[in-house]
């Protein structure tokens, strides 16, 4: 009883309880944030992740900017019913280039971050053209317009400037070659070379980049750079192999 009636006393004081709870969360705060603070990194580092190349750049802000993130996350728990239907859980370094991340919280549609690979390009642009021609049940908005809307890839280079301010590790040569690099991924019949040797598996190991006319049409398109970037997501670790660092 004598501790209820302390307890009372300071539910009922509302200064003291106010001081009290900063007290707590300043506490707890600390004890979370002090120790990252002795960490070289709090990302394991994954071989195989790389920067997007100049046209999934493109696709990522095109999905930002049609709101795609709203309804689709792109975080898989490690609960079992996450993992087997949608694959391995996220791994922090999944994203560590991602500015802003795609995580979320919520999700109308199925979650995204392993999407990569598993339908091909021409489902997919069925799909963002009209979603219920292939899910008759989705409350998805039609994206046909993307199919009209031409790139040229002239602001890529500025784009990927400002993503190496912030730590992508973007090298002088993927700037200065990005609009090339943007117009071969989206064309089977270009020399890609080049966008291989700066994105690919002898530079950031276990695959190449995907070279592909992602919508079908001659000319390069919004579509093409969605479609580009959904068929990177998951795609850059090979969960054959990966083995945790069991210190983090």
């Amino acid at each position: 009883m004598a501790f209820l009636d302390k307890h009372k006393a300071i539910e009922t004081h509302a200064t003291l309880l106010l001081v009290l709870s900063l007290l707590v969360v300043t506490i707890g705060g600390l004890v979370q944030i002090v120790p990252l603070f002795y960490l070289e990194n709090t990302i394991e580092k994954v071989e195989g992740v790389r920067p997007y190349t100049p046209l999934e750049l493109a696709g990522r802000d095109i999905y930002i900017r049609e709101g795609c993130y709203v309804c689709h996350s792109q975080m898989i728990r490690p609960m079992r019913d996450e993992v087997e239907r949608y694959g391995h859980y996220s791994l922090a370094a999944e994203s560590m280039y991602d500015h802003p991340f795609q995580w979320g919280s919520k999700r109308t549609g199925p979650d995204l971050a392993r999407v990569g690979g598993r339908y091909s390009d021409a489902w997919h642009v069925d799909h963002l053209t009209n979603p219920q021609s292939v899910v008759p049940e989705s409350v998805m908005p039609k994206y046909e317009f993307l199919l009209g809307n031409e790139l040229d890839g002239k602001r890529i280079a500025d784009v990927m400037s400002t993503h190496a301010l912030v730590g992508v590790p973007y090298t002088e040569a993927m700037i200065a070659e990005a609009k090339a690099d943007f117009a071969a991924q989206a064309d089977p019949n270009a020399d890609s070379a080049g966008l291989q040797e700066r994105y690919g598996s002898a530079a950031f190991g276990v695959k190449d980049v995907t070279v592909s006319n992602f919508d079908g049409q001659p000319q390069l398109t919004e579509m093409d750079a969605l479609v580009a970037y959904l068929q990177v997501l998951g795609t850059m670790v090979d969960f054959s192999t990966y083995t945790p660092d069991p210190s983090r």
